[in-house]
């Protein structure tokens, strides 16, 4: 009877901690979409999302944030477009050909500490090779160092979800006289496409939410960029910025642009989970 009572009791508490700890992830998540939301829905308007900062901008005058809008879809749609094409191939080769060798966890271990480093030292890595060509800030550069750690974040979701697709379905086309090739590109990337997608836009969330490693390689303009050698400016950069000047006005426009960017990336979720929902039913159960 007593070691009844104990498991029960184990089961309560840990019960308990797991409903607190929900509480405090949720609690959490909403008292920063209120704090943004409550500083900054004042200063959000029409002309602050399709005009760019006019002069005197930064000092409470007129213009908007257009720039750092567009900046960061550039920014992020070329980054997760070159993590796609990279990471994606990378992913099926380790797992349907180097399979559970032990080359294959060596990688996987080196994809795990690539994705656990802070992109800070990506930006620098990509900032010494930037000086070494003697290249200036650009929306290039940008991409190639926000490539950098989003690809291997990447290629071990990707890896992952692979796992889940069912051996019966590459033994049934192997059956059928299908190659290794073939039932790669069309029977197991067809079932984990709700994944990979999912993996795309999450990396896609992550990029267009990064401010560290684009400081140094993006650099920030008020004009929108017109080709790949031009410097970007980005929302999180935008945010920054406005906070670190002492007019109110001006910071409340911060507030603003995190507003933007939190509706992005919760807009970049919704689409997730609606466009894997519909993938799903292509899936073989």
């Amino acid at each position: 009877m007593a070691r009844i009572d104990r498991r029960k009791i184990e089961e309560k508490v840990f019960r308990v901690l797991m409903v607190v700890s929900i509480l405090v992830v949720l609690s959490s998540l909403f008292s920063v979409f209120a704090v943004v939301v409550v500083r900054g829905a004042s200063a959000l308007s029409l002309g602050m999302l399709t005009q760019t900062p006019k002069g005197g901008y930064y000092l409470g005058k007129e213009g908007g944030i257009l720039n750092a809008i567009v900046g960061s879809l550039y920014l992020a749609t070329g980054a997760t477009a070159v993590s796609s094409v990279i990471g994606l191939p990378v992913a099926l080769y380790i797992h349907e050909y180097m399979g559970e060798s032990r080359r294959a966890s060596q990688v996987r271990r080196l994809l795990d500490v690539l994705c656990g480093v802070p992109s800070i030292v990506f930006g620098a890595f990509a900032f010494t090779v930037m000086i070494y060509f003697r290249a200036r800030a650009s929306l290039l550069w940008g991409i190639i160092t926000v490539s950098l750690f989003e690809f291997p974040m990447m290629a071990r979701s990707v890896d992952e979800v692979l796992k889940t697709v069912p051996q019966s379905l590459r033994e049934t086309a192997y059956a059928l006289g299908s190659t290794r090739f073939e039932v790669v590109s069309r029977v197991v990337t067809r079932q984990a496409l709700p994944g990979i997608l999912t993996a795309v836009l999450i990396g896609f969330g992550r990029a267009i939410g990064d401010a560290a490693a684009v400081m140094l390689t993006t650099g920030y303009t008020d004009n929108i960029p017109g080709s790949l050698f031009d410097p970007a400016a980005t929302l999180p950069l935008a945010v920054f910025f406005q906070l670190a000047t002492p007019i109110v006005e001006v910071q409340r426009r911060a507030y603003a642009s995190g507003i933007v960017l939190l509706a992005i990336v919760l807009g970049l979720s919704v689409f997730s989970r609606w466009s894997s929902k519909r993938l799903m039913r292509q899936v073989v159960r």
